[in-house]
């Protein structure tokens, strides 16, 4: 049990980027997990980010055809890059070669934003995944990109599996340098482009970020296990363990960023140093997962809650103590600092219904003071998030599955959908409402409706949630056992009927879940109406033998709420 004295810490905190304080992933490799998958999961955190599955089919391209690059930001169209001949088919975060990202933003030094720079973060992502067979791909095509059309993002840290492998990526602009340039007669940057550093989990291992850089130093170019740009004809040796940008120590020292010998190059202290925020915001929800599988966390515990950031900072990546499953993932992602004394379950932030729920803005004064809440991977603000699993015993058709769930984390349902299905279902399909047109079957208006329900009353209804939820996940994972094994029988003897097949058992489970949670937004509206609890058992509601409900229980407040009361009064 790890030790701290106060939920709120009081204290001036300068920070980096306030607002860039969102999304949590956690990497697991296939020799880490049960059954031999590798997982990566993402929690899209944002105000106005709407929770649906992104469905983009593969497709043909005739020469001249562009691609419009949307700002992720605001959805404002940024400009226009080429198409290649074909993209691949992407459904969500993941395509059907089994290529899957996830993302967080690190922020970093503001200065190296370029604003003229064309791409983001998001199109980043999506070209990638629309134009890769696997993750070493993958890091090719997106520091290809910055490299032609500039890098228009804070820093990032990317997620990037595939079948076989786990990749972690740091990425960060190099800012606008305008020099006059003869050939086009205009300016032009001169330092267009990015400085990046993209490192294979070994596997065996886990990982994760949250919103902080988390590379410190890494072995420099020798060109067996770590290699830049220069040498992109060695990507497919599988001994490369190491990726990075080559000039990007000389751009550090030429910033000022780092003075020293280049062995000594680290590229958190570089491009974003680690502050107070970055420790106790971000990385503290990454500390939460490894504590949960290693068992020497402790000696990391004081620089995680930011008490000294002069202790060691976190590995990148440990080694668990047991092999890690689905059911684990899901747990990771659902984590609020349970079991420690930062339980957001518990003291005055909680009361009095026992909510591990703050109330933004994260930061907040009173009387000249600065306080903050804790920041946890389980959050209200949560658009969607997911599990990526792929599986390199199965065909691709198969093997890539994406456990997407809308809204809130600790109370969504990971719901399975193959990369090869042909459309996604109505519930959760793009353009079904939107964050200011609510839909009466979209998924995410459904889901919302519930957790509005368990902000209210949450220790009386997570019960009664978690119930439905494990019902739902625990059925998905045995039905997606049956279902492999029924598409290996198909795939030989026909791919598109396997397809079908595939896109059918994705559509039902997703109109299931809507389905079921629709019955549960029922049961708890007349449940728990007016503050009453109406007795029931096994979901069947108890009435008086005459058609009137048997008495409700009127629970009232906890006795600490009732202390608080009666000493202010």
């Amino acid at each position: 049990m790890k030790k701290f004295k106060s939920l709120l810490f009081a204290m001036f905190i300068i920070l980096l980027n306030i607002d860039s304080q969102a999304c949590t992933n956690f990497l697991v490799t296939k020799g880490a997990s049960v059954d031999g998958s590798n997982f990566i999961t993402y929690a899209a955190d944002s105000h106005i980010r709407y929770g649906e599955l992104y469905f983009t089919p593969a497709a043909d391209w005739t020469p001249g055809s562009m691609r419009a690059i949307y700002d992720r930001g605001t959805n404002a169209i940024r400009g226009y890059v080429p198409q290649p001949a074909h993209t691949y088919q992407v459904v969500g975060y993941i395509n059907e070669n089994q290529v899957a990202l996830g993302e967080t933003t690190f922020g970093g030094r503001t200065e190296l934003i370029d604003p003229k720079g064309l791409i983001d973060y998001g199109s980043l992502m999506f070209m990638a995944l629309e134009r890769s067979t696997s993750a070493r791909e993958a890091i090719k095509i997106m520091a290809d990109l910055v490299e032609e059309y500039g890098y228009g993002s804070d820093g990032e840290t990317f997620s990037i599996s595939d079948a076989n492998e786990v990749w972690y990526m740091e990425i960060i602009g190099k800012g606008y340098n305008p020099v006059y340039d003869k050939k086009s007669n205009d300016t032009v940057n001169a330092d267009k482009g990015a400085v990046w550093v993209a490192i294979r989990i070994p596997d065996g291992y886990v990982s994760g970020h949250a919103n902080a850089a988390r590379i410190t130093n890494f072995p420099l170019r020798d060109g067996k296990k770590s290699i830049t740009d220069k040498d992109w004809k060695k990507l497919y040796n599988q001994d490369v363990e190491v990726i990075y940008k080559h000039d990007i120590i000389d751009f550090a020292k030429r910033k000022k960023y780092f003075i020293g010998k280049d062995a000594d190059f680290d590229f958190s202290a570089a491009f974003a140093p680690v502050d107070f925020s970055a420790a106790r915001i971000c990385d503290l929800r990454v500390w939460m997962m490894f504590n949960d599988v290693c068992d020497d966390m402790d000696q990391y515990w004081d620089y995680a809650t930011g008490k000294n950031l002069d202790n060691p900072r976190m590995p990148l990546y440990v080694k668990p103590n047991r092999k890690i499953s689905l059911d684990d993932m899901m747990y990771f992602m659902r984590n609020h600092f349970q079991n420690t004394e930062l339980d957001k379950s518990q003291g005055a932030g909680a009361e009095p219904f026992g909510s591990p729920y703050r109330w933004t803005p994260l930061y907040w004064e009173y009387e000249g003071h600065e306080y903050f809440h804790e920041r946890s991977t389980v959050t209200q603000q949560t658009g969607f998030s997911f599990i990526a699993q792929t599986r390199n015993w199965l065909p691709n058709e198969i093997g890539g599955i994406i456990w997407f769930g809308v809204d809130d984390t600790n109370s969504t349902v990971y719901t399975p959908f193959y990369c090869s299905i042909s459309e996604v279902t109505e519930e959760f399909r793009q353009g079904n409402g939107n964050m200011i047109t609510y839909s009466d079957n979209s998924a995410f208006w459904l889901f919302n409706r519930v957790a509005h329900f368990k902000y209210l009353f949450y220790n009386r209804v997570i019960g009664d949630i978690q119930k439905v939820q494990n019902e739902l996940e625990t059925s998905y994972q045995e039905q997606v056992k049956a279902t492999d094994a029924k598409a290996l029988s198909m795939i030989e003897n026909s791919k598109e009927e396997t397809i079908a097949f595939l896109t059918d058992f994705s559509s039902q489970a997703g109109q299931n879940t809507f389905r079921r949670w629709k019955e549960l937004d029922n049961f708890l509206l007349v449940k728990y109406l007016d503050s009453n609890i109406k007795q029931e058992e096994n979901g069947r509601f108890i009435d008086n033998g005459h058609g009137y409900p048997a008495k409700p229980k009127q629970a009232g407040y906890p006795d600490s709420w009732k202390k608080r009361i009666v000493e202010e009064m």
